[in-house]
């Protein structure tokens, strides 16, 4: 199996030119976050750019408080940035008061984190009902719907009716993973969605998204592990609040010796 791949500083101008070509849904310029404690200030994000693009399963990588979460939470609405802007289509969403934020992250972004967040008192379809009744109001096309997305990740009728702690931890994440497609995102953020997860689930839930990535879901996925990595065809890598390289991988299609030895040597060369 050959596998196409590139460092933004090493790439040939063909590759570069197709890559360009894609749509750009959600850009960030000149990204600052600061937080205070008392008189001290944390910078997290320097000026950081960056552009997401449509179809991309992007990861982005980096060390214990680089600030990966801190720019998934303030692409997706989910936070304020000190400085910059980010926009979306074109329109500017840094610039919405929390109202139009939370509509924002309603229409256009999925959620998935590494814990899942199930209302345990609910059943797993109800858990994804209620999700998706905030902007559908057919509950008999919205249960259609959950359903055939729940066999979709390997979830039969038996689970409709289960509450969460009848789950596996890799069961309960898939659900989570519904639920956050209910919608139709246009970007499905997840924060470390493998993280509590065992090596067999952990499997299973990365394949569920790349089976999603493979029909055309943006995905913004951060990640400490290179298992997780590897799933994605852009991988951005920060350090102190900087985005200080990335590298292109062909779409991901199974295991590829070359694509993990290609991608160790990239975060090598990062100090990772």
């Amino acid at each position: 199996m050959q596998t196409t791949m590139q460092t933004k500083n090493t790439a040939n101008m063909q590759e570069v030119e197709s890559l360009n070509t894609k749509e750009v849904i959600l850009e960030a310029k000149d990204l600052c976050k600061t937080f205070s404690n008392d008189s001290i200030q944390q910078h997290v994000l320097k000026n950081l750019n960056i552009q997401i693009r449509k179809g991309d399963f992007t990861v982005i990588m980096g060390d214990s408080g680089a600030g990966k979460s801190t720019l998934m939470y303030a692409l997706s609405g989910m936070d304020r940035p000190s400085l910059g802007r980010i926009s979306y289509g074109g329109e500017e969403i840094s610039k919405y008061n929390n109202d139009k934020l939370a509509l924002f992250r309603r229409n256009h972004c999925g959620f998935v984190f590494q814990q899942n967040y199930l209302n345990d008192t609910m059943s797993v379809l109800d858990n994804i009902m209620v999700s998706g009744l905030l902007k559908h109001k057919n509950r008999k096309e919205l249960a259609a719907k959950a359903k055939k997305l729940l066999a979709q990740v390997g979830l039969d009728e038996k689970s409709y009716g289960k509450f969460p702690n009848q789950l596996s931890g890799g069961e309960q994440q898939r659900v989570a993973l519904v639920r956050s497609v209910i919608n139709e995102p246009e970007v499905l953020f997840a924060d470390e969605p493998t993280g509590a997860l065992n090596s067999q689930n952990t499997n299973a839930v990365l394949d569920v998204l790349t089976e999603m990535n493979n029909r055309g879901q943006s995905i913004v996925m951060v990640t400490h592990t290179i298992a997780a990595a590897e799933r994605g065809n852009r991988i951005l890598y920060l350090r102190d609040g900087v985005i200080c390289d990335e590298i292109e991988l062909t779409p991901y299609s199974g295991p590829d010796k070359e694509r993990h030895i290609a991608l160790r040597a990239f975060l090598n060369n990062m100090g990772w």
